[in-house]
């Protein structure tokens, strides 16, 4: 019975931290920032590598970034920006209870890359701005390259917040840490 309650409490212990670290990537979000230099990607990677309950690692994510976006506006893009930060939540699921810093380096850059190829796609399909065409998409591509670069630097700069702090309080209260094997809320 002990150890019920003991896992029961860190079970929440974990859950209330990373729901903290989420709910402060959705405010950071909406505070003056260079473009597509957010937290949301880090915040979705960190969702899906934490939470047990994958209800929660999808949802969460997706009402911290509705919340954000009745803030700073509403586009006609937002179900592919939504289902792209689902992509990061999946990448992110595969971080569960494996968390490295190559591992985490390397999801931190898959998640940017999807994003980036996906809303651009988007951009290209949905907007006039560039002809649709196959040279129209490469341009929009290459218009986008910048904004892939702040994506990357803000999605690793947050992911090392986010899972660097988790570490840390991990390692300073051992209360926080899982058993090997069982996986990660």
């Amino acid at each position: 019975m002990f150890q019920e309650k003991s896992s029961t409490h860190v079970f929440v212990l974990r859950a209330v931290l990373a729901a903290v670290m989420i709910i402060l990537a959705a405010v950071l979000r909406i505070i003056p920032h260079p473009w597509d230099f957010t937290p949301i990607g880090a915040m979705a990677l960190f969702s899906g590598a934490m939470f047990r309950d994958r209800r929660v690692a999808f949802l969460f994510p997706l009402a911290a970034l509705f919340a954000g976006d009745l803030f700073v506006g509403l586009h006609r893009l937002i179900p592919v920006v939504y289902a792209s930060f689902l992509v990061s939540v999946f990448i992110g699921t595969s971080l569960a209870n494996r968390r490295s810093i190559l591992r985490i380096g390397g999801a931190v850059f898959l998640g940017a890359l999807q994003f980036f190829l996906i809303t651009n796609l988007a951009i290209w399909r949905v907007f006039d701005t560039y002809p649709h065409t196959s040279a129209g998409l490469v341009a929009c591509y290459i218009a986008g390259l910048p904004f892939f670069s702040n994506t990357l630097a803000g999605d690793a700069l947050y992911a090392t917040l986010f899972f660097g702090t988790f570490a840390l309080a991990e390692r300073f209260f051992p209360a926080l840490s899982e058993p090997a094997g069982q996986p990660a809320h």
